[in-house]
């Protein structure tokens, strides 16, 4: 079993014939890394977003109160 897939997108016929004539660049290269990068960097911007969004909803604790809570506890 592959553990790639195949995403297919269509492109304006003037832009593939100019591809085309660029054969010295490696396009499905060139593509796949693009995306790969936008994924991860889109990734990376929700997770932010989603870490931001939890702690707006966490209470604000001085340090010193965790750390003497901690310390009542044991």
């Amino acid at each position: 079993m592959s553990t790639k897939s195949v995403y297919s997108i269509r492109l304006p016929a003037h832009f593939r014939k100019m591809m085309d004539e660029m054969d010295d660049v490696n396009w499905q290269e060139e593509i796949r890394q693009l995306t790969i990068r936008l994924v991860q960097e889109e990734s990376k911007k929700r997770l932010l977003k989603d870490a931001e969004s939890i702690r707006k909803k966490m209470k604000d604790v001085e340090s010193a109160e965790l750390i003497r809570a901690d310390r009542n506890a044991h």
